[in-house]
């Protein structure tokens, strides 16, 4: 296997101003050769951690990535930038690693038309807002070619800036302030601009999560359902914000309800099975 860090300001100076340095964590698993898949393509899942726009988890980071190279996949965990860099900065370095996929694609062994995107609660409004607003008009801007996700993974997801549901303390990190306008609160609602060609999604959460509420990944699915947009939708009865792997590994505390919740990934599995992304 090949793993490297990448300093997507090395690919792209402009994104190192104002001190960011986004890196990539980047796993490729070398095909098999004695099977006859040396020209494989594999499919690429994006990994974005939480952190409320504020850090970046590592819970949420390795942990998360290591779950899916046994699934044959490329992955790429992508540490973006945080406050107080602002909107949008996030979207434009995902926007860069894509392209880096797009253009490493033969030597990298990577299916560009298999790339989903998973994101935690922060990262989860990172994930969706990229799959909604990948071509908008900031990121544009500088990749005028930017190139959509085929999947999101939705993990405890923060979606909205409605007040009503939102998690306010992302929606502040990533704006730079708290009195956005209703025209404001729309851009960055990713429900809001749910589309027809948005990519399918695989979105779960907890009712009991006391930081972001459950209703987030609800209006999502609500939207997707409106455009007629294949989505699975888990929501598991207890649970606190941030349960990750849903084992002992990213737990501390492990109960019979947060093992009941670990089985997203089992599910996970068998729904990228079942739109292709994986060998069955």
């Amino acid at each position: 296997m090949k793993c490297e860090v990448l300093h997507l300001k090395d690919y792209y100076p402009f994104l190192g101003e104002d001190n960011c340095d986004p890196t990539v964590e980047m796993y490729l698993p070398f095909n098999l050769t004695e099977m006859g898949r040396q020209n494989d393509k594999r499919p690429c899942m994006i990994v974005c951690p939480g952190g409320g726009y504020a850090f970046s988890s590592q819970r949420e980071a390795e942990p998360i990535a290591l779950q899916f190279l046994p699934q044959g996949y490329n992955v790429f965990t992508i540490t973006y930038s945080v406050n107080p860099h602002r909107f949008p900065t996030q979207l434009r370095e995902v926007a860069a690693l894509m392209e880096l996929i797009y253009k490493n694609a033969d030597a990298w062994n990577c299916d560009t038309e298999k790339i989903a995107i998973i994101g935690f609660s922060a990262g989860g409004h990172l994930a969706a807002h990229y799959s909604t607003m990948f071509d908008c008009k900031e990121v544009r801007e500088v990749f005028p070619e930017s190139k959509s996700v085929n999947a999101s993974v939705l993990c405890y997801p923060v979606i909205t800036a409605d007040p009503s549901h939102a998690e306010k303390g992302s929606i502040h990190n990533l704006v730079g302030k708290t009195d956005i306008s209703p025209e404001e609160r729309e851009y960055f609602s990713c429900e809001k601009n749910v589309k027809d060609t948005t990519p399918p999604a695989f979105i779960w959460h907890t009712a009991e999560d006391g930081l972001v509420p459950v209703m987030n990944s609800m209006l999502y699915a609500e939207a997707l359902s409106a455009h007629k947009v294949p989505f699975e939708l888990h929501i598991y009865p207890y649970g606190a914000h941030g349960l990750s792997t849903g084992d002992a590994q990213t737990n501390g505390n492990m109960n019979e309800k947060i093992e009941h919740v670990g089985n997203w990934l089992t599910s996970l599995e068998k729904w990228l099975k079942l739109i292709g992304f994986t060998r069955s």
